[in-house]
């Protein structure tokens, strides 16, 4: 009888989607939104909650860049 395991071929996709990278852009992303959450209680700086917001939509972006990665 055949060994399961020896005729299992993992698809490219299946490996690209395990790739360490994206699981690392993916905790770069959440540091980068947090230091955007955590910068609108630093001052009282008239522009801070843009500059704030900014650098959160930048992490959001960067977790949903990693995700769509990995669903691809």
């Amino acid at each position: 009888m055949e060994n399961i395991k020896e005729t299992y071929n993992r698809s490219e996709s299946v490996v690209q989607s395990n790739s360490p990278s994206h699981y690392k852009l993916i905790a770069i992303g959440i540091v980068v939104g947090l230091i955007g959450i955590m910068l609108r209680f630093v001052t009282d700086w008239v522009f801070i909650d843009i500059v704030s917001n900014i650098i959160f939509v930048i992490g959001i972006f960067l977790c949903i860049k990693a995700v769509l990665n990995i669903l691809k």
